[in-house]
């Protein structure tokens, strides 16, 4: 079975290459897969079950008989055999840490008579119909292993000689694929986690492209857009309320991506936000994005405009901070009312003890942290991580 010359392999080849991109990692590819070797199922780990890990297991099966499925479908994660496996049986695997690179068979790592004689065969692949198995481990540099394997039943063959060369032209892209998909997972998480970050720190962030149009925002930028009052979209683009200041922010934003277009990304400029309600003015900064060395593209992020509004206050932890500093949890809810502007007074009748208590606490927290005025600790709580708890 030499694919290498047919349209057949060509569609795989897309397929591979297109896996790291799908919602479900190659869920296009896995059935196709599944139907070339005639499996009655097909499987990739992306990451093996551990202890309090259920790992990642995609699995395609070939439809029953008497059922109407959907034969491009991945199975749900959660049905018996892909469970079953996670939770009792890949302990007993004989299955694993393959040689990278190199397909084998069942039937190569035991013997038949061995094979029916084990638990694996008695507990786990009879009760599945599943006698034969032939598979491959992917090693990518960064350290995933994208393990796939094809099962048949009782009654059919075992997998072939030509069978096993096909899965191994198919191999080599598998593997680089696998990196695809490790350099996307990573960086996705790694943008989540910044993310994150600065919604916990009450910013909003805007991303523009080259054009000045809208690519991306977070929660509390798209809070503040759709309000409408100081700063706005208009056709995609960014427009502040004040004619005046938004004149002046086009300006910015224009030198602002020519500046990100050739490399000089450490300018920054800031403008004050009026908002027609009366309320306290928006603070914007805009930064250029440096271009990447091979970006082509007029949708690449250019321009990262920064929103802060006073009215909105970054979140503490009163765990964190309690934490942090060695406070008891009436001093850490103390110190985060400080930190908000709140005056003593105010803060022992929301914390509903007397004033006196209050100041025994301030004391208290004035030891533990080092301050020595209340505006010093007010800033010390506002520097420190506990706002990212």
């Amino acid at each position: 079975m030499d694919l290498s010359a047919t349209d057949q392999y060509d569609s795989l080849i897309q397929m591979i290459y297109e896996g790291p991109l799908e919602h479900t990692p190659w869920s296009s590819l896995l059935p196709e897969l599944r139907r070339l070797f005639d499996a009655k199922t097909a499987s990739l780990i992306l990451r093996p079950p551990a202890e309090g890990d259920t790992g990642v297991i995609l699995n395609s099966l070939r439809p029953e008989a008497n059922r109407v499925d959907v034969d491009a479908a991945i199975a749900n994660p959660s049905d018996w055999q892909a469970t079953n496996y996670r939770e009792q049986f890949f302990s007993l695997d004989p299955f694993v840490n393959l040689p990278p690179g190199e397909v084998i068979t069942l039937d190569e790592l035991m013997s038949h008579e061995c094979l029916l004689e084990s638990p694996y065969y008695r507990q786990y692949l009879q009760p599945i119909g599943v006698l034969h198995i032939m598979g491959a481990d992917a090693l990518e540099p960064g350290g995933l292993i994208a393990r796939i394997r094809f099962a048949r039943g009782q009654h059919e063959p075992a997998f072939n000689r030509n069978e096993k060369k096909t899965l191994s032209q198919l191999l080599p892209h598998i593997e680089r694929a696998a990196r695809v998909h490790t350099i996307i997972n990573r960086t996705a998480s790694e943008r989540d986690l910044y993310a994150n970050t600065v919604d916990q720190l009450s910013l909003g962030t805007i991303i523009l492209g080259d054009n000045g149009l809208l690519l991306s925002s977070n929660q509390l930028a798209k809070e503040l857009l759709k309000t409408g009052d100081g700063v706005y979209l208009h056709a995609g683009q960014l427009r502040l309320s004040d004619a005046e200041v938004n004149r002046e922010l086009q300006s910015i934003l224009t030198t602002a991506a020519a500046a990100g277009a050739s490399g000089t990304t450490s300018m920054a400029s800031a403008l004050r936000v009026p908002r027609r309600r009366g309320i306290n003015d928006l603070g914007l900064v805009v930064r250029p994005i440096a271009t990447g060395e091979w970006a082509g593209s007029q949708s690449e992020p250019r321009i990262a405009v920064f929103l802060s509004d006073p009215q909105r206050q970054a979140d503490t932890s009163h765990h964190i901070l309690a934490e942090l500093f060695g406070l008891t949890p009436a001093e850490a809810r103390l110190s985060i009312l400080l930190a908000r502007g709140i005056s003593l007074a105010n803060a022992s009748e929301q914390l509903n003890v007397t004033q006196h208590t209050v100041r025994a606490q301030l004391k208290s927290i004035f030891t533990k942290t080092g301050a020595t005025r209340q505006a010093e600790l007010v800033g010390l709580i506002l520097k420190s991580v506990a706002t990212l708890g």
